[in-house]
């Protein structure tokens, strides 16, 4: 019994540190397409109130953007689209919600979804979340050339894109503020 015990222990042990992150070309994320728009510059535009932020999308994924850009957190107010852009640029996850009537429970899964968005050697992860009355449906998850829009927030698709975080941001890894 005791010469079974470390392979039982071995076993659970496994079980216990197996994710259920699904990661990318995994088959939980097969079902889910984050195509990359066309690449576009990373420039900086002089003032963030410019009409030249983006890329042309809605909402934009990639383009001109601030010198600036917003902290890591959950905002209740609309954040300047020419400021999260230059949060993607880093490699941060944009969360985006429109949702007039409200929707707590939904703006709950986007939080949860950035509670597990990769984490800066400063402790915070690097997500925020936002309204956005300009989205084409009710929610939006953003990475540098890449958005998933989705009239329900669907937490299997989110963790797919996290698993992706990085990847082809111009300037990956960087520090977000709380």
């Amino acid at each position: 019994m005791l010469r079974a015990l470390p392979a039982l222990l071995l076993a659970s042990c496994l079980a216990c540190s197996s994710s259920d992150d699904p990661t990318p070309g995994g088959e939980a994320c097969e079902r889910f397409s984050f195509p990359l728009s066309d690449a576009t510059t990373a420039s900086h535009v002089s003032s963030c109130s410019s009409t030249a932020c983006g890329n042309g999308e809605n909402p934009p994924n990639s383009g001109m953007h601030c010198p600036t850009w917003l902290s890591c957190q959950s905002f209740t107010t609309e954040q300047p689209r020419c400021s999260w852009l230059h949060n993607l640029e880093h490699g941060h996850a944009v969360f985006l919600y429109n949702c007039p009537e409200g929707c707590a429970d939904e703006v709950a899964k986007l939080e949860a979804a950035q509670a597990r968005a990769a984490q800066g050697s400063n402790g915070v992860r690097r997500a925020l979340v936002a309204p956005d009355a300009q989205l084409p449906k009710r929610f939006a998850a953003l990475l540098w050339r890449r958005t998933y829009l989705m009239d329900a927030v669907d937490p299997d698709a989110l963790a797919c894109l996290l698993a992706l975080q990085d990847q082809d941001a111009p300037e990956p890894g960087l520090l977000c503020s709380p």
